[in-house]
């Protein structure tokens, strides 16, 4: 079965994504010719991430989409389990969403030209004074704006699939932008494409969407505070999710 997916993936799955990612990349890039279209940038970003989800055959269950105002402005921090992670959320999450995202991705052609021109935010992780600057020009711009950003706090994937500990960057963010801080919990991405694996297998992933925190007062020192009541919200989610397979 291992050997299957590994064919399937090489041999339709990958295409059909890169496929997806040069027709999506190139149309952005032509809207992008055009004043005042970021918007529509960001809605054909968001067809290609459900494009993506209905290649590898990943269904979504959403859970507390209803505590989230579609016109309102966020800080979302999620747990990281998988590359599919973005996709899942991105697809499923309706607001006018923007991603700090690692400056390498935007040199990737197609990729990074939808990311330049549709706003997105590169981050240069070798310079904390740079990437310093970056949290407040994106505070900046949630708060111009009325955008939202999502951020995986714990800083990268995890090996395990275990809740590991939260940077404060995105508290920091949030409370610069006065904005709320929405806890997210993903689970079953991790079986989908785990860390490592150049295989991706279809199943079922679960979104959970936690209590919106207000950071209305909060100043720069609470922002451990903050990350830390994030970071709990998330693990009560996933302690209390039901496991979901590939099968």
């Amino acid at each position: 079965m291992k050997r299957m997916d590994s064919v399937w993936t090489w041999l339709v799955i990958v295409p059909l994504m890169a496929f997806s990612t040069i027709a999506c990349g190139t149309l952005s890039l032509v809207l992008s010719l055009f004043p005042s279209t970021q918007r529509i940038q960001i809605e054909m970003g968001r067809l290609w991430a459900k494009s993506l989800l209905l290649i590898a055959r990943t269904k979504v269950e959403i859970q507390g989409l209803e505590k989230i105002d579609p016109n309102g402005s966020y800080v979302f921090v999620s747990n990281h389990l998988s590359y599919m992670d973005t996709p899942v959320v991105f697809s499923s999450i309706p607001v006018q969403f923007r991603f700090l995202a690692k400056k390498g991705l935007f040199k990737i052609p197609f990729l990074g030209w939808h990311l330049s021109t549709a706003g997105h935010i590169p981050v240069p992780r070798e310079d904390p004074r740079s990437s310093l600057r970056t949290l407040s020009r994106a505070a900046e711009l949630i708060q111009t704006h009325a955008i939202s950003l999502l951020i995986f706090p714990e800083g990268g994937r995890t090996m395990d699939g275990e809740l590991h500990d939260f940077k404060d960057g995105a508290a920091y963010l949030a409370i610069k932008a006065q904005a709320p801080v929405v806890p997210l919990a993903l689970r079953g991405t991790r079986e989908i494409l785990p860390m490592g694996s150049a295989t991706i297998r279809h199943g079922r992933v679960r979104l959970l969407v936690g209590d919106p925190i207000q950071t209305t007062g909060l100043t720069l020192h609470d922002r451990r505070r903050l990350t830390e009541a994030a970071r709990e919200q998330v693990a009560a989610m996933l302690g209390g999710a039901i496991s979901l397979g590939t099968r």
